[in-house]
This record gives structure tokens, sequence and C-alpha cells, in this order.
């Protein structure tokens, strides 16, 4: 089942600025908080001494940059964040997605490598892998989607046959063409499969909660008409 959505609700699912789910993502881990910390500190060094060395008298503007500098590492992730939503949110056109779990697999993917020397002087290359979950979803029309995430041990209960929620975006207005989707929620299990978290969970639960309101009365208006 593909439903499109007016623009309002597509903005609403879909946020400009970052949610804190969003926020804890490009957080990253306590290397990454360092490396924007280590950042602010170059840049308020740097705005000293250019007002000691060049003698600025353009108070208010040095002001805010130092301001702006020294909480870098707080709010670059919102920065981070808000772009990538930037990036979903041109897409001119959204719908709602349900359908199953075709199949499901898991892979090794290569995240990165690191050099380090063994006890005989040797060179080795350490490989750093991470478990992830391939999912095929789709639906009886025939469409269907492949989305791949970081593996969590929440993702066990998943199973061919069940029901699946997301975000579709394109930029044709009868969503033919499908260029982006969002993260994947299964409601019977309330879970969220994701890499970044695309979506305002609570607005997409409404419009998931009123869709199957929706389907459920179909049928009963059907067999009133039938008995009348």
């Amino acid at each position: 089942m593909l439903v499109p959505l007016t623009r309002q609700k597509f903005e609403q699912v879909v946020p400009l600025i970052a949610t804190g789910l969003q926020y804890k993502y490009y957080w990253g881990k306590f290397s990454n908080f360092l490396q924007r910390l280590l950042i602010s500190v170059v840049a308020v060094v740097v705005i000293l001494l250019a007002i000691v060395i060049f003698k600025l008298e353009f108070a208010s503007i040095v002001f805010v940059l130092g301001v702006i500098s020294a909480f870098f590492w707080l709010w670059y992730p919102v920065f981070q964040a808000s772009m990538r939503n930037l990036q979903c949110r041109r897409y001119k056109y959204g719908g709602f997605f349900r359908g199953r779990v075709l199949d499901w697999w898991i892979t090794d993917q290569l995240i990165g490598k690191t050099e380090t020397v063994n006890n005989k002087g040797e060179l080795v290359i350490i490989e750093n892998r991470e478990k992830q979950i391939n999912l095929e979803i789709g639906d009886d029309t025939g469409f269907s989607i492949e989305f791949v995430a970081p593996l969590r041990p929440a993702h066990k209960v998943i199973t061919r046959g069940q029901i699946a929620e997301m975000v579709v975006m394109s930029n044709r207005p009868d969503l033919s063409s499908i260029d982006e989707f969002s993260d994947i929620y299964f409601p019977n299990r309330d879970l969220w499969v994701s890499d970044y978290p695309f979506l305002r969970r609570d607005f997409f639960n409404e419009v998931g909660r009123r869709l199957r309101e929706d389907q459920q009365q179909k049928p009963r208006r059907r067999r009133r008409r039938v008995e009348d």
C-alpha cells in the first residue's frame, strides 16, 4: 500500500531541525566529540590572536564569531543532521508505504582498516567489519526496496511476512519512481530499523495509526451497505 502524503504532512514527518535521535546520531563517539572540541579550541585561539595582532575593532562581530567557535562542538551535530534532513525535504513528493518483509539476510560490511605493527616489527592490517541486516520490503503490486542497516540484538524478532512501514520520497507526483526512503517501522513489534533516524517518530506513528483505522473501517461500511 502506497498513500501519497500532503506537503504539510511530509514536512512534519521529515523535520527540518534535528530531532534528539538525529542529534545523538551525529554526536558520534567520544573521539568525534574530542575532534570537535579541538576545532573549537583552535578556532578560539585563532580569533584571539587575530584580535591581538591586527587589533580588530569590530567587537560585536568578533564576539559572535568567538561564541560560534567556542560552541562548535555543541552545535555542529545539529547542523549536520539538519543538512541531511534538508536533502530529503528537497524531494517534491512523499508517500506512506506499508508492505511486508519478503526476505532478510545478514552480511559483513568493511567499515575501515587499521594499520599496526606486531611484535616482530611487521606491518599488520586489521579490518574493521560491522554486521548488517539486509531487508527486502515489498507489497502485492510488485513494488519492493532493499534496505541495509547496522545489525542490532532487537532485530532478531524480524521474520518474513511481517508488516513494515516507511516514508518514500520522489520527484514525481504519482510516486512512480522512488528516489529515497526512510528508516523502517514494524508496528506489530514497535521496532525501528535504521542507520540514520530520518523521521519524527511521533508524527509518523500517528499517520500510520490513522491509516490502519481507515483500513479497518472500510470493510465495515461495505457490510452495512449490503445489509441495507
